[in-house]
């Protein structure tokens, strides 16, 4: 299989007054491309802080982050922001989509942001692999936390990223919903030949994943 992101031995310590809290200890890591992982750990774990410099959200105090061929640590804030919009999808626990747009707004936001034509086509066809069509003209306040939820999904995918990394983002939702949006990303990650990143405390919620990293005080295991 063909690697779409590789990390060699990042760290990350964070200072709490006097004292050095280590969060990532010298994590090697690498994630196939089309491959669902699911990232595990206590809370203060550092599985969050792994995400964020997965995600390029954050930095580590050392080693390399490549994804899809490139380091990203080399990269300038400006061609880091770019590289996150065309390579990247983020969908988080709290769904984050604008309030005053519909459904199909919210979908389709990344592609404004870039200054992209969105395919309407290939919209509805998303839209509807998730479930979502009868949303498509409504506001998020007229919606499920597990409508909302995929919206966000079909948010993250409609750019074609490289990778998506999700941050508990079955944390908001009771069992039913829950188990359907971690559906929706195995399906992603089947149908689109995406790399899913998930960040959970459910373990039921990651046996859907191909593979379980495991973090506890900042090391990592499989």
């Amino acid at each position: 299989m063909e690697a779409i992101l590789k990390v060699e031995g990042i760290s990350k310590t964070y200072i709490a007054g006097s004292v050095e809290v280590p969060a990532l200890k010298k994590c090697d890591l690498v994630f196939e491309k089309g491959e669902f992982v699911a990232i595990i750990g206590k809370s203060g774990s550092g599985k969050s802080t792994l995400l964020r410099i997965l995600g390029t959200m954050d930095k580590p105090d050392g080693g390399v982050v490549e994804i899809d061929g490139q380091n990203v640590l080399n990269m300038t804030d400006k061609e880091l922001s770019a590289f996150r919009r065309q390579k990247i999808g983020y969908v988080y626990q709290d769904y984050s989509l604008f309030p005053e747009f519909t459904a199909y707004e919210n979908i389709i936001m990344p592609l404004v942001l870039d200054k992209k034509d969105a395919d309407k086509a290939e919209v509805e066809e998303l839209m509807e692999k998730l479930g979502i069509t009868h949303c498509r003209d409504k506001f998020p306040s007229q919606m499920s936390g597990g409508e909302q939820q995929r919206v966000a999904i079909a948010r993250a995918i409609i750019t074609h990223p490289a990778v998506i990394f999700a941050d508990e983002p079955t944390g908001n939702l009771d069992a039913a919903g829950a188990e359907n949006v971690v559906e929706m990303l195995s399906l992603a990650s089947e149908s689109y030949n995406q790399t899913i990143i998930m960040v959970t405390h459910d373990l039921q919620m990651a046996e859907h994943a191909d593979r379980i990293l495991t973090i506890v005080d900042g090391n990592v295991t499989q």
